[in-house]
Order: C-alpha cells, then sequence, then structure tokens
C-alpha cells in the first residue's frame, strides 16, 4: 500500500481532492466552516463545522456526487499570494481560518487557492485543474475536536483518497477492505487474544491465548537475546522526581507522565526505561575489557496519550518495550551498531517481514547536548548503516531529544508500513549520570550508549503481527495449532482422547472438540478460530490407530500415523516455518 503523503504526483492530488470534498461541502451546506484538510498516508480528510447538521451514511453519496460534478466542470485551480491582513480580510467570517492566520508572523505571505466560487487557505501544492480529481472516494466520517482538543467544540470529519486511474483506486479500495478483515481489534476479539475495558481506557487485557501469543513472544526474545550476549535486569516502574530531572524527562516529557505522591515526595511512573537503565550501570565499577555490555529489560512503562488517539494495542497508555541498552568505547560504535542491524534483519526475517531503515536527526527546538555531538552522531549512524549493506532515508529534526536515530520500518503482508526498531545513539546520558568506565591507562572514561527496540513494544508488534498473518499465526507463534474432532463422540470419543492426550503430551497446544453438533459447524468454527491443523477422527482412523488432518484453508486430508503427525509439527515449530 502505497504511502500517500511521500507520494509525489498522490500527494498534490490527494491535497486538491481534500479541497474539492470542501467546494461540495460549502455548495450543499452554505454555512459550512472549515477547518484543517491534511494529506494523511492512505489519503485526506477534512475537518469541517457544519453547524447543527450532522453527517450521515445517506448524506456520502450526495457529497460525493456534487464533487463529481465540480471536476466535471474542469475549473483551474489558482494559487495567490497575500499579506497577512488581507487573509484577515478574506476569512473575516470564520474563526477557524482566523484562528490559522493569527500564527502568522505580520510580515510573512500567505498563500491561499482558488477553483471556481470556493477559495482555501493553504500552502499547496496542488493539481492544475479540478478535471483531474475524477477517481477518488469518500472513505468514512467521523468527529474530531477543533485542535484535537476534547474542551473545544466537536466537529465532523469526512476522509476520503484520490487516485489517477479507476484501476489504482479500485485496487486501494479493495486493499481497504482487506485491512478491514484483518483489523487487531477485531480479530482480538474473535480470537480471544485481548480486550480493552471501559475502566481502563488505553490499558489492554491480555485474555489466556494471547498470554500464550505474549509468552511465546517474549521468551523468543530472551532466547535470541541471549544467543546475542546480552544480560538482562529488571528496573522499578515508579521513581522520584529528581531521577526524571537528571535524565532530562521532566523538562522535555512531563506532559506525558503519570505522577503521584509519596511521603510528601514527587514520584513518576517511567514512561521510558532508560534512567532505571544508568542506575543499574553505575551500582558497579565497569573496565574497558568490560564492554560492550550488552543490557536488556523488558519493561512496562506508561505514556498520557489523548483519549481520542488510543486505538487497541497500536496506541496505547501502557506497554512493554523490548529495550535494550549497550555500553561501550568508542572504538566500538560501528561494529555494534552493524551487529545490532544483522541482529534485527534475522529477527524479521524470522516473522517474513521487510523493512526500510530512516536516520531521524536532531530535533529544532528541544533537544539535550551541543549540535556538534549530534552531527556527529548522526555521521556514525548513517556510515555504520552503509557498512551493514543498507541505505537510510533522513528524516530531519525528528530524533529523539536526546539522540538520532534509526527507524526501521517494516512491510507486512499487505505492504503497509509500521515503524518498530530504532537504534538511538546517546552520549548525552551517560554525561548527565556520569557514567564511567576505567580505560587500559587507568584514567576514568565516557562510555558511548546505544538505545535500541527490535519490536518496539510488545503489544504493538502483537497487534501488527495479527494483521500481517490475518490472525493465522505461524504454527510455532499460534495459541491453538492443532484441533481434535471426533466425526462422532459417542464413537470415536474415546480415540479422540486419546489423541488429545498424546499432543499435548509432546507440548503440542491442542483442543479437543467433541461437542454434539454437526461435523461440518465445527469445522467452519476450527477455521474461524484460525486453528492451523485440524485432526478428523472417523472409525477407519480409529480401527487402523491412524489421524486424517487438514490444514487450514485446505480441503484436502492426509492420513498418517499420530507419531508421524507429532514428529510433522515439531520440525515446523523447530524451524519457525512461515507458510504465505
Amino acid at each position: 500500500m502505497k504511502n500517500i503523503k511521500e507520494d509525489e504526483r498522490l500527494m498534490p492530488l490527494n491535497h486538491s481532492c481534500a479541497h474539492l470534498l470542501a467546494q461540495a461541502v460549502k455548495h450543499l451546506y452554505p454555512e459550512a466552516k472549515f477547518w484543517v484538510g491534511p494529506v494523511i498516508e492512505d489519503g485526506f480528510y477534512y475537518d469541517m463545522d457544519l453547524g447543527d447538521k450532522v453527517i450521515t451514511e445517506e448524506d456520502i453519496p450526495k457529497i460525493e456526487k456534487e464533487m463529481k460534478k465540480i471536476a466535471k466542470d474542469g475549473k483551474k485551480i489558482i494559487r495567490h499570494e497575500i499579506s497577512k491582513q488581507e487573509a484577515l480580510d478574506m476569512f473575516k467570517d470564520d474563526e477557524y481560518k482566523l484562528d490559522l492566520i493569527e500564527r502568522f508572523p505580520d510580515d510573512e505571505v500567505i498563500t491561499c487557492y482558488s477553483q471556481g466560487d470556493f477559495t482555501d487557505l493553504c500552502r499547496g501544492p496542488h493539481v492544475d485543474s479540478v478535471k483531474e480529481l475524477k477517481h477518488f472516494k469518500l472513505l468514512k466520517f467521523s468527529g474530531a475536536y477543533f485542535k484535537g482538543d476534547a474542551n473545544n467544540k466537536m466537529l465532523q470529519r469526512i476522509y476520503g483518497v484520490c487516485y489517477d486511474t479507476e484501476e489504482d483506486l479500485q485496487e486501494h479500495l479493495q486493499m481497504l477492505e482487506e485491512a478491514k478483515k484483518r483489523d487487531h481489534k477485531k480479530l482480538g476479539k474473535e480470537l480471544e487474544l485481548f480486550m480493552i475495558s471501559e475502566y481502563g481506557p488505553g490499558f489492554p487485557f491480555f485474555l489466556p491465548k494471547g498470554m500464550i501469543l505474549r509468552n511465546i513472544l517474549e521468551n523468543f526474545w530472551y532466547e535470541e537475546h541471549t544467543k546475542e550476549g546480552y544480560v538482562f535486569i529488571k528496573t522499578p516502574i515508579m521513581l522520584s522526581q529528581e531521577l526524571w530531572k537528571v535524565s532530562g524527562h521532566w523538562d522535555n516529557y512531563r506532559e506525558n507522565m503519570y505522577v503521584s505522591e509519596i511521603d510528601d515526595k514527587t514520584y513518576a511512573i517511567k514512561p521510558m526505561n532508560c534512567p532505571g537503565g544508568m542506575l543499574v550501570y553505575k551500582n558497579s565499577l565497569h573496565s574497558y575489557k568490560d564492554l560492550p555490555i550488552r543490557c536488556g529489560e523488558l519493561g512496562q512503562v506508561h505514556r498520557h496519550e489523548a483519549s481520542g488517539a488510543l486505538n487497541g494495542l497500536f496506541r496505547v497508555r501502557t506497554f512493554t518495550q523490548d529495550d535494550a541498552h549497550i555500553f561501550m568505547r568508542e572504538d566500538q560504535i560501528e561494529e555494534e551498531i552493524i551487529r545490532l542491524i544483522n541482529f534485527i534483519d534475522r529477527i524479521y526475517g524470522i516473522f517474513g517481514l521487510t523493512y526500510d531503515i530512516e536516520l531521524s536527526t536532531r530535533p529544532e527546538e528541544k533537544f539535550i547536548g551541543t549540535i556538534e555531538s549530534w552531527d556527529k552522531a548522526e555521521r556514525i549512524l548513517q556510515d555504520a548503516c552503509k557498512q551493514a549493506g543498507h541505505d537510510c532515508k533522513i528524516n530531519p529534526g525528528d530524533g529523539a531529544f536526546y539522540g538520532p536515530k534509526l527507524d526501521f520500518h517494516i512491510k507486512d503482508s499487505l505492504g503497509r508500513v509500521w515503524q518498530c526498531g530504532t537504534i538511538q545513539l546517546d552520549s548525552n546520558l551517560p554525561e548527565r549520570f556520569d557514567l564511567t568506565y576505567i580505560d587500559k591507562d587507568g584514567s576514568k572514561k565516557r562510555p558511548i550508549m546505544l538505545h535500541r527496540v527490535i519490536f518496539g513494544s510488545i503489544e504493538r508488534f502483537i497487534g501488527i503481527l495479527i494483521e500481517h498473518y490475518a490472525g493465522l499465526f505461524p504454527l510455532w507463534l499460534a495459541p491453538v495449532q492443532v484441533a481434535v474432532i471426533p466425526v462422532s463422540a459417542l464413537h470415536q470419543g474415546d480415540y479422540a482422547q486419546e489423541v488429545f492426550d498424546q499432543l499435548k503430551a509432546a507440548g503440542i497446544r491442542v483442543e479437543l472438540d467433541d461437542r454434539n453438533e454437526k461435523l461440518g459447524y465445527r469445522l467452519r468454527d476450527a477455521v474461524t478460530k484460525k486453528i492451523n491443523y485440524v485432526v478428523i477422527l472417523g472409525e477407519n482412523e480409529k480401527n487402523d490407530k491412524t489421524i486424517s488432518y487438514r490444514l487450514h484453508g485446505r480441503q484436502e486430508t492426509t492420513t498418517v500415523s499420530l507419531a508421524e503427525f507429532i514428529t510433522l509439527l515439531q520440525e515446523e515449530i523447530a524451524t519457525k516455518h512461515y507458510q504465505k
């Protein structure tokens, strides 16, 4: 799926279509006023105030019809440059545009775009004419607070998408339909993996089957990191205000932190694991011979996210970062980063995920450390990436406040992009916490540190995997690997129990479905539950002491001995085979 926001052709096309939407809405609802209408990764939206009018499903075809009428008329889209005062006069009756205009310096040139009888404040760019906007679709609508603030008025938001050809549009719409089927919130409920309660918005509950999946992922994480020479720690979930001041979080991240008073002192629940990791390093003396120290932590963090931004497992208020901090000498930096990139490459490959790398550089405002140290760190990350055989795209100004980073954008089976892994080079926190090691000449030196995650967070990565696999996990990850179904519980029930017991004893996650329901119903239920293998047991299997199995999504059955079937399963689990 293309990132429309970054596509040189699709970005202005969708930007222009947002204006086309606004113009059509203005024709149908003359009292309408408009806030912002940006391009997003999968199209565009426009926030609007329609007074007492509330958009319904029946209104969308009417708006689309008016948009097509305007596009057919073929008016040119014309750019105008005006002064701030002229803009204030032009939009004097529109409080939303006035709010935008007031943010501009008095001497700044402001641009707006006109198409026929409609003019909108906008930086652009746009296409030449509305006649280019033939192939669009309005996708959904929702409420949206003005400026994203729940204390402000609720506006109405309409989403859409526009392409150059009808073929491309239909391909996109089909992809969206497939994405709906894979929605992790829908599948998470159907497969009984997790739930969200009204008593804890943004605080997910993992159900028994979801915990099986989560525990497998965490055990896999520990096993792979042990192979890579990591040691593991666990740091407290709440620490004092003084610590967060030392780390810089109090000044740079306070608005996202949960705070409490204990014994007349201020404490904060950790939004990041890093400061605790610094204290662990500082707990003992270190020699240059000890480095690098690769220190991992599956640490639960809490961050205050706006309620409107919460989204299943993708955007939550508490999550477990698969964190690690690597302390090293300066001469080890490039080697460690290359090793880490190769490690991440191997992990993603097991899940069938490809990726691109992006280098995020120094923020314009909130950052700690000198500009010189930032420039040096950015060069090191870029060079190491090249040495590891990868290109990296520059993402200016998007680094963390304490250092630049390499972000790994994985692609799922639908081609959608997710930012997961991160490598952040940091010489600032070691400075702030006065971390040292004893060098070969006996002097104290400051270690360089890497922050890094691979999954990003366990919760979000599970959400991504649910959608990537459409709920049908590879056998090694599947909460339920095999369903044993006797044709008749009365006649094959004892044999089914025997097969179930032997599979369970062999370490297979198995369910026995001997309900008093028709065979076809139970088989369909196993398909709905995304169970990898279904074992069907009739009289022949009972008499021959064999089993007949069927792979998910296939109709043909294969008959083998139970021992052969167990060997087949164990080999597939051991190799972590992923069959698309």
